[in-house]
């Protein structure tokens, strides 16, 4: 099987890396939460490279790691009264919501 991802540190792009802690028990409806706003808000959204959801394997933790064509174009996203629904709704499921922006440094394929 052939897998890939899409990070490119030749590209300036805004990459965000946002940390939500959340109670194990919460951790799937966090992540169906947030795949649901995906597909139905935030994809159509101008700006959206990729978005992808990790769960920890200790159920505490959920990453969101998005990249869009600029910074700019998630603080538009996060503006839209549709996306405020859903991004309020994560905050409730969630005991710590941790939003930040990186420049991806470096990128090392495999082999």
């Amino acid at each position: 099987m052939t897998v890939t991802a899409g990070i490119d540190s030749s590209r300036p792009v805004g990459t965000l890396i946002n940390v939500f802690t959340v109670p194990p028990e919460r951790q799937r409806e966090l992540l169906a939460l947030l795949a649901h706003a995906t597909e139905t808000t935030v994809k159509h959204q101008p700006g959206l490279l990729c978005a992808n959801f990790h769960a920890s394997r200790d159920g505490q933790r959920v990453i969101n790691y998005a990249q869009r064509e600029t910074e700019d174009h998630y603080w538009a996203m996060r503006a839209d009264p549709e996306a405020q629904v859903h991004m309020d709704e994560a905050a409730t499921i969630a005991t710590d919501v941790q939003p930040r922006f990186f420049t991806v440094a470096s990128h090392h394929p495999g082999p």
